[in-house]
């Protein structure tokens, strides 16, 4: 089918939203007609965001060759820790040393036990700090300690923060110094001092592991511009009160960690690998091959065993005669093609016959077992950003896998493809909610895209948005494309698509408010869907079956969203229902039947989640 002009200038933007945040200056956009009339010329302005490119008097006046301006993107950072804090309890001598503590160690007396808290130098994180000097404020007897000697609950306590590895956590993070059970009864000053340090030091590392294991040890934030959580506030305080009073501390502390399905379902696969031998059975296929019908290529060999390894039985049985009778030659025959296709299609991928990369990784397995287990701990670490409960009904966008999964009544009810942001212009990771469903929708054009894609076409040629039917406004002012200075500032310049088969934004977007411009939205772009890696948009998450998602979330039949885009108005739906969404990055997460799937890090993200945890490491061991 042939494009029309404004279907191809909409292909050539990507057909999307652009995710960048601009701290715009006023506008200052001549007309033409204004500077043929003797209007004052104006101060030269640079464009919002960028250091290039000068306003000049006239749109028809060419500006001498220097680069164009550009609008980037958010950026990643390197990790910045916490530093830790020293646990002043110190001060908290005299509150916590009473006489039914100095019961509890006699013979010290209140004067021992006072001189060996006053010299106690634990540290912590500032929040587990805090929480400690508050706890022990109050605190009328000792957690830890019985007499002379650690008591029962000191030693489950930990057991379980030696056991963290097996929630993603790192149990060094909560390493406490156990007092010797033996010590010399002559120089009990030592042993008092010894136990004071255990007591204050045993509590941080509890108050640590609990806010760890309730909103995770990374602050999303500090990753890049593209994580965007408010974090979760954990009461320490009534933690460590509530391990003081339990008769169980194993279950208290282990209940600190999401109880969801989904994070069970990273938890035990997790175990289950740490528990393989290191010795592993793949199939390994160079990296480089691109196998196509009809050629030769003796990576063959490979593709044929990835299928005898990872295909299902119904498969191997639809093929057995190729299977057998295949003898390591390197010539791709019909019905070797017809075998791959069919793996193919069992794997989600387009049944086309091509190997190649994203086909590779399915006939080798994909990660290695070390590769899974790393993007294990860092899915661990994510889930804890999320809301303990999800909500029985809610959307779930997962980027790397390029799906979006809707939830109602407690489970999944479809899935559909997706095209998300690409590399260079990254969908975000955050939560929100479904607000409303526009038919018929305009294309507001974000300015990223009017700077960096539409202005060097606009330089050269002013009326190309009129021509392509795009409506332009200076300052709300509706006026001709031709007639603004797109040598000026663009602040003030707003430019859409108005709704029509071409439209970007295809029949419907499906909206949740954020800072960063993000939705759901069709496209007319149908063939990206059948790609398989998919990362292709300007950030916004197109969907396969636009019209299924949006007749979801309103509660009404997808007839009846027809006829509403059939009446060929710009209406806005709202959504009565509750509907969380999380737009999510997880390069590991179960599917509804809690098998554990792995993705490409489309976007690096996992190495900066582990340059997070090495810096952490270091500074919780002093070393930042």
């Amino acid at each position: 089918m042939k494009l029309t002009k404004t279907a191809m200038l909409a292909a050539t933007l990507a057909l999307s939203c652009a995710t960048i945040s601009l701290h715009a200056t006023p506008a200052n956009a001549l007309t033409v007609m204004e500077w043929l009339n003797g209007k004052k010329k104006q101060k030269a302005e640079p464009l919002p965001g960028v250091t290039t490119g000068v306003a000049l008097p006239g749109a028809e006046t060419k500006q001498a060759a220097k680069p164009l301006p550009r609008v980037t993107g958010p950026r990643y950072y390197t990790y910045k820790a916490d530093a830790l804090k020293r646990v002043a309890v110190d001060t908290l001598a005299d509150p916590v040393v009473t006489s039914s503590i100095s019961a509890d160690v006699a013979p010290a007396g209140d004067a021992g036990v006072r001189a060996a808290f006053s010299t106690v130098d634990v540290r912590a994180t500032p929040d587990a700090a805090k929480a400690v000097e508050t706890f022990y404020g109050t605190q009328r007897k000792f957690v830890w300690i019985d007499g002379t000697g650690i008591n029962d609950k000191a030693k489950t306590a930990i057991a379980v923060l030696a056991d963290a590895a097996s929630v993603g956590l790192d149990p060094w993070d909560y390493a406490v110094k156990i007092p010797a059970e033996s010590f010399d009864g002559a120089d009990m000053n030592a042993r008092y001092s010894e136990l004071a340090a255990f007591e204050v030091g045993l509590s941080a590392a509890v108050a640590t592991y609990v806010q760890d294991a309730v909103r995770g040890r990374i602050d999303p934030n500090r990753i890049s511009g593209y994580h965007d959580f408010k974090r979760k506030e954990v009461n320490l305080v009534a933690a460590l009160k509530n391990v003081a009073m339990s008769s169980n501390v194993r279950g208290y502390l282990e209940s600190r960690s999401p109880a969801s399905g989904d994070f069970r379902a990273l938890k035990a696969e997790l175990a289950k690998l740490r528990a393989e031998t290191s010795g592993e059975d793949r199939v390994v296929i160079a990296e480089d091959t691109l196998l196509k019908p009809g050629q030769s290529n003796p990576e063959l060999a490979n593709v044929v065993k990835g299928i005898v390894k990872h295909g299902s039985d119904a498969l191997k049985t639809d093929h057995s005669l190729a299977i057998a009778t295949y003898k390591d030659t390197p010539e791709y025959t019909p019905e070797l093609v017809a075998l791959v296709e069919a793996f193919q299609k069992e794997n989600g991928l387009k049944p086309d016959g091509v190997v190649g990369k994203a086909s590779i990784r399915k006939l080798t397995g994909g990660d290695s077992v070390a590769d899974k287990i790393a993007k294990l701990e860092v899915a661990l670490e994510q889930a804890r950003w999320l809301p303990v409960d999800l909500g029985a009904r809610h959307v779930f966008i997962n980027q790397p896998a390029f799906q979006v999964y809707y939830h109602e009544d407690g489970a999944e009810k479809f899935s559909m493809r997706t095209v998300v942001g690409s590399k260079s212009n990254q969908t975000y990771f955050f939560e929100d909610k479904v607000q409303t469903v526009e038919v018929n929708p305009y294309w507001g054009v974000p300015q990223s895209i009017i700077i960096n894609e539409m202005l060097p076409k606009l330089r050269n040629d002013p009326s190309y948005l009129d021509r392509m039917g795009y409506e332009v406004a200076v300052g709300g002012r509706a006026v001709a494309s031709s007639s603004v200075n797109w040598y000026g500032s663009t602040a003030g310049v707003s430019v859409r698509q108005p709704p029509s088969g071409d439209n970007a934004l295809g029949e419907l977007k499906i909206l949740f408010p954020n800072s960063h411009a993000i939705y759901m939205h069709d496209t007319p772009s149908k063939s990206f869907f059948k790609r398989d890696m998919r990362a292709l948009s300007h950030g916004c998450v197109r969907l396969a079956e636009p019209r299924k998602m949006a007749a979801a979330v309103l509660g009404i039949s997808e007839a009846e969203v027809g006829k509403e885009i059939a009446a060929g108005r710009n209406k806005a739906l709202n959504v009565k229902a509750d509907i969380p969404i999380y737009i999510a990055y997880f390069t590991a997460w179960p599917n509804k039947d809690g098998v554990v799937e792995y993705f490409d890090d489309v976007y690096d993200r996992d190495s900066y989640m582990r340059k997070a945890f090495t810096a952490t490491q270091k500074a919780r061991q002093g070393e930042g």
